[in-house]
């Protein structure tokens, strides 16, 4: 009988999802794929790993972030204010010096981050409210570059409205022809109300026509009458788009009387359109022109997560006009979440573990391609950690990360000496 040879074998795993802390299997990797996971895998590999009994995960998804203004913090000035307006103002003006090169270099900078701490699948949003989308073009050449080790969306998004200008509605719609896989909108930031939903309306519009997911800045302000996202889910409703359809940030949520937040969360569930929260910027930017209390400006993510709603997390800025930190550590923001939230109990806690990773991948509508189980893409990482309690509490290393079967970054946790 011969030895089965594996490009990768991974022994001593502990998988996520094992009950017993003793558990261990052995993960064999051929072609890309996931061949074998047993107890015990009498094989020989071309590349051998001991994962010692630590956590072998599927890879962080990052669901909302904006690679065009990555690692532009303090270009041209920095945003003393701290709010949500005064950085739009900035970018506004950082974007009229942008290059093909300049995107490109920042966010191949930044995935290379984010890949380096077990980030494997990215969704960026591109402003396309400039002549020339130059943020699309560049994110779109990026998409190709990069497509050998981590799977890169990118939403056309107007950061300055649909209808704020003559030209917008025509340069998302040739954003979307250019190749973009989700259309975007900003309802809240539209000249008036009436406009906001027309907003909504023309983005499910050309999502149907151009056969393209959705994704909506929506309702991020303070503002308890912001109230588009009962006009997303009206429309998901009444389109079937559903889990097609994401509804980002919906800081306004968190601001709504419980009478219409009670009434609101039954259509939403009628609707089983996604939620993506960003709780290191919602509770960064939300709450400014409050005194006190100050609200705390993220979405009832909690109460989502309990209705069986889908809802994952993402980190929105790293070094950018809105929020000057960030590493690209998707366990910063699970741990964010899980304090903000007021997720700590340990299923909250796990709850919170699969906002950056399984719940991602369903956002990004990828979840039939995600998974450690055979027969899946081998992408995974190993943390050094047990658990996702582990994880979060001490922001794991991710010692290993397997990028379509192959080993793509190898990090040694750091240690201390007593001395």
């Amino acid at each position: 009988m011969s030895i089965i040879t594996y490009d990768l074998l991974i022994r001593r795993g502990k998988l996520l999802g094992l009950t017993s802390r003793d558990e261990v299997v052995d993960i064999g990797i051929k072609d890309g794929q996931i061949a074998d996971i047993a107890p015990k895998l009498e094989a020989s590999a071309k590349q051998e790993l001991d994962a010692q009994g630590q956590l072998v995960s599927p890879p962080f998804v990052e669901s909302h972030i904006h690679l065009d203004s990555a690692l532009t913090a303090g270009e041209p000035r920095w945003n003393e204010s701290g709010t949500l307006f005064e950085g739009i103002q900035i970018w506004g003006e950082r974007k009229q010096n942008l290059t093909i090169d300049d995107v490109k270099k920042r966010a191949i900078a930044t995935l290379k981050q984010q890949a380096a701490q077990g980030v494997l699948l990215v969704r960026t949003h591109a402003d396309v409210s400039e002549p020339q989308l130059i943020a699309l073009q560049a994110l779109l050449e990026v998409r190709e570059e990069v497509k050998d080790w981590i799977t890169l969306q990118v939403v056309a998004f107007p950061q300055d409205g649909i209808y704020s200008k003559p030209e917008n509605e025509t340069l998302l719609e040739k954003a979307i022809k250019l190749g973009a896989d989700v259309v975007g909108g900003i309802p809240h930031y539209e000249l008036t109300r009436e406009d906001g939903v027309r907003s909504v309306h023309r983005i499910f519009e050309l999502a149907q026509q151009y056969d393209c997911l959705i994704d909506i800045h929506c309702d991020e302000i303070d503002d308890d009458q912001s109230r588009f996202l009962e006009v997303v889910a009206a429309c998901a409703i009444r389109t079937g788009l559903g889990s097609r359809v994401t509804a980002s940030h919906t800081t306004a949520f968190a601001a709504y009387n419980n009478a219409y937040a009670y009434k609101l969360m039954g259509f939403l569930q009628q609707s089983q359109i996604n939620f993506i929260a960003n709780p290191l910027i919602n509770i960064t930017l939300q709450g400014r022109t409050d005194t006190y209390p100050k609200r705390r400006g993220v979405t009832r993510v909690k109460e989502l997560w309990q209705q069986g709603l889908n809802v994952s997390f993402g980190h929105d800025c790293i070094q950018d006009p809105w929020y000057s930190l960030g590493t690209g550590n998707m366990l910063d923001v699970a741990s964010m979440g899980v304090h903000v939230c007021q997720m700590t109990g340990r299923h909250e806690i796990d709850a919170c573990y699969e906002m950056v990773t399984q719940n991602g991948a369903k956002t990004l509508h990828l979840e039939d391609n995600y998974g450690v189980a055979v027969g899946k893409p081998a992408n995974l990482i190993v943390l050094d950690a047990s658990d996702c309690y582990e994880a979060i509490r001490r922001r794991a290393t991710v010692r290993y990360v397997i990028s379509q079967g192959k080993l793509l970054t190898c990090t040694t946790p750091q240690a201390t000496e007593w001395l």
